[in-house]
């Protein structure tokens, strides 16, 4: 089969490689029909992340028919279409009981490797680096599906890989963000990111009830989009405006009630004298990007204005990526002003029952239908890839039919 492998730093190409094959008797075999680039995908192909070997198979979004199953698979049969959630999850040791998938005790096979580099293992992950298993990705015509009774979600015949495919990440991702603000109704919540997962916290956020919305961004049209397909009652151009003073104002002085970070690691560093002070805002590309490999440690220019800004006693939602480990925090603005902080990989099985039937109502709702910018074969992905890391083209989202 053909896949998008990984050849070094900014490298991918489209490779002949071997089938994949039923290895234990819970695996199915899925043959890819929608596969996208995700934002974490270019954490890989910048270099940012350690135990990438050359050839690996891309892809952590994907969804298809299921065209193999093992002999102990119970819930799925061949035809059946499903979308897979980028978490491998066994669905039986503690975490996965009370729905943190994410945190799968036993879907790792290399938790050795994870646990001496971070202490702690998490789950297995498709695509994305031995440390988290080293398991093939979907950027394929066909891919391997450990615990095919527990990850995978049968879709409705009615709906099109365009509705559910997202599903698979930045769909529970963006309402996990959403999610964990605590929303009761009536609150303001404001989004660092207005990229696809920031997308999916904001009109995640409203459906939940907060009253007002407000996207923070460079790009004019991921503004545009925020405010007219995703519900943003406001949006915030840092580049344009003091993020600072445009936020007290928005919130007459008191600030959000909680912020979702769906940006993370690879954050820009924010104009002003305010965040000139940040060490990580006045870093170069290249010298922060090494730092985030070599020495832990990210660019928190976002999460540093998250602490900031958020009212006192709120929230603060971490959904983008984040990898240091020698990360510095102003620990006395978090506790002096009695700030929750939660964040985490999404635990994607857990959310995806409730959010399908949310894009079954008539009309494409949640606009998920043209959420993507770009439909590509598979053979275009080095392209695809650099025009998705550089922003240009207008390319949001990915999509590579395989």
């Amino acid at each position: 089969m053909h896949a998008n492998c990984w050849m070094g730093k900014k490298k991918v190409s489209v490779e002949q490689v071997p089938d994949p094959r039923i290895l234990n008797t819970q695996d199915a075999i899925i043959k890819i029909t929608s596969t996208a680039i995700c934002g974490s995908d270019l954490h890989l192909y910048n270099g940012l992340v350690p135990t990438m070997e050359k050839g690996d198979i891309l892809g952590h979004e994907f969804m298809g028919e299921v065209v193999e199953v093992g002999p102990a698979v119970r819930k799925l049969r061949v035809g059946d279409r499903v979308v897979v959630p980028f978490p491998i999850a066994c669905g039986v040791c503690a975490p996965c009981k009370v729905g943190e998938f994410s945190l799968c005790e036993n879907s790792n096979p290399n938790a050795w490797l994870a646990e001496k580099m971070w202490g702690y293992s998490p789950a297995g992950l498709f695509g994305y680096t031995h440390m988290l298993g080293g398991f093939a990705g979907g950027q394929a015509e066909y891919a391997r599906v450990p615990f095919a009774d527990v990850g995978p979600l049968k879709v409705p015949p009615e709906l099109t890989d365009e509705q559910v495919l997202f599903l698979s990440d930045i769909f529970p991702t963006g309402y996990m963000g959403a999610e964990m603000c605590n929303i009761k109704g009536g609150e303001v919540i404001a989004v660092f990111g207005a990229g696809p997962v920031g997308q999916f916290a904001i009109a995640s956020a409203k459906m939940l009830g907060a009253e007002r919305v407000i996207a923070i961004d460079r790009l004019p049209y991921r503004l545009e989009m925020a405010r007219n397909k995703a519900g943003a009652t406001e949006v915030i151009n840092y580049e344009e405006v003091d993020v600072q003073e445009a936020l007290r104002e928005l919130t007459g002085g008191r600030g959000p009630d909680a912020v979702i970070d769906a940006v993370g690691m690879e954050a820009h560093g924010a104009t002003g004298a305010a965040i000139a002070q940040k060490l990580t805002g006045l870093l170069p590309d290249a010298v922060a990007r090494r730092l985030i490999q070599i020495a832990g440690i990210d660019r928190l220019s976002v999460l540093n204005l998250a602490i900031e800004l958020v009212r006192r006693g709120g929230t603060i939602s971490l959904s983008g990526v984040y990898g240091g480990t020698a990360d510095p925090l102003n620990m006395l603005q978090l506790f002096d002003k009695q700030v929750t902080l939660k964040m985490g990989q999404a635990n994607v099985r857990r959310w995806i029952d409730d959010l399908m039937p949310l894009l079954e109502g008539d009309g494409d709702p949640l606009g998920v239908e043209s959420f993507a910018t770009h439909h590509l074969p598979l053979t275009e992905a080095p392209a695809a890839y650099e025009t998705f890391q550089k922003k240009q083209d207008g390319a949001f989202k990915v999509v590579f039919r395989p």
